[in-house]
């Protein structure tokens, strides 16, 4: 369940933020620090993306390269004291997983179906494993946007438990054993940078 605070769920809120945040362009002639940052990041982006695929699938750009802006946002703004990451919610990462999946497998099919059914059987098989291997393949392709999503919401869910747990800790421990309270502050400043990573990578 969402936290819901003043009747208003924390989802709905957290949601809306990076669409509040992002810097609307100028009428002037040149941009301010924040619009060349964000200009440089999506341009960066995009081409690194991009650069494998071929002209046909440059289409997608705009898709990928918002969503991508969208869900850094939202991991990092969750790493703010009292705030709600929505990516640590199965049902919110699966909203987002599922058509995006379902539409690379019915433009796959449409497009290229002779590639997309070869990937359901490995090259070289032996004949008496060619049906079993076809299931089990068929099987791991409907079930990669729920480990996708479940790998994403476990991995954000984890690193937020464990700040809080050593923060605890170091709080409760800061009275009675000095050293180990802030030997348990070091660990959790480190702890915060690798979530900052994670966040990032997760996205």
């Amino acid at each position: 369940m969402s936290p819901v605070f003043l009747g208003i769920p924390l989802a709905a809120i957290a949601i809306a933020l990076p669409w509040i945040l992002f810097p609307t362009p100028t009428a002037r002639w040149t941009n301010n620090r924040l619009l060349n940052l964000q200009s440089w990041f999506v341009n960066r982006f995009t081409q690194q993306l991009l650069l494998p695929i071929n002209l046909g699938g440059h289409k997608w750009a705009a898709l990928l390269t918002s969503l991508m802006i969208f869900l850094i946002t939202l991991n990092m703004l969750g790493l703010l004291p009292y705030t709600f990451t929505p990516t640590t919610q199965l049902s919110i990462n699966l909203g987002l997983a599922t058509p995006l999946w379902l539409a690379t497998v019915i433009i796959g099919m449409r497009n290229q179906p002779t590639h997309a059914l070869g990937h359901l059987l490995p090259e070289g098989t032996p004949g008496p494993l060619i049906p079993v291997l076809i299931i089990i393949e068929t099987i791991s392709l409907f079930i990669r946007p729920l480990a996708l999503g479940g790998r994403l919401t476990a991995n954000l869910t984890a690193g937020h438990l464990l700040i809080q747990l050593i923060a605890t800790a170091s709080f409760v421990l800061l009275s009675l054993m000095p050293a180990v309270a802030i030997a348990g502050t070091v660990v959790l400043f480190l702890l915060t940078l690798l979530e900052v990573a994670v966040a990032m990578i997760q996205a």
